[in-house]
């Protein structure tokens, strides 16, 4: 059983900052990759960014300046670090990521539950 806790999402003003962290636990071998999605009302679920094991990472356009994804390995915890927030950043945040539960199993994709982010004055 592998779980994926998000936290961290809230209420912000436009312009301010915000972290979130989310934590995979469970019977994990190896972590290839973690990234965040984001889902606003009527639209898509869109990538926001991704990091992989070896540390490249890949930020949506409208992300990119703005948000840094990061990742300890030891905790097997990834971060998103989202500054100068702006109204269109409201949405539900998931967390994901690419793993091996067992060294003779293949990659999986597990996600979070999603954590709510409102930028709002």
């Amino acid at each position: 059983q592998v779980q994926l806790g998000e936290s961290g999402g809230g209420l912000v003003q436009p312009g301010g900052s915000m972290r979130l962290s989310c934590s995979a636990s469970g019977s994990i071998f190896s972590i290839l990759a973690m990234g965040w999605y984001r889902q606003a009302p009527g639209k898509q679920r869109e990538l926001i960014a991704r990091i992989t094991r070896a540390g490249d990472t890949n930020y949506e356009l409208s992300a990119k300046g703005r948000f840094t994804i990061s990742w300890n390995n030891a905790k097997n915890t990834v971060y998103l670090q989202m500054n100068n927030l702006k109204p269109e950043d409201t949405a539900v945040y998931y967390c994901t990521s690419d793993l091996q539960r067992r060294p003779d199993f293949g990659v999986e994709d597990y996600w979070g539950q999603g954590t709510q982010v409102t930028v709002s004055s």
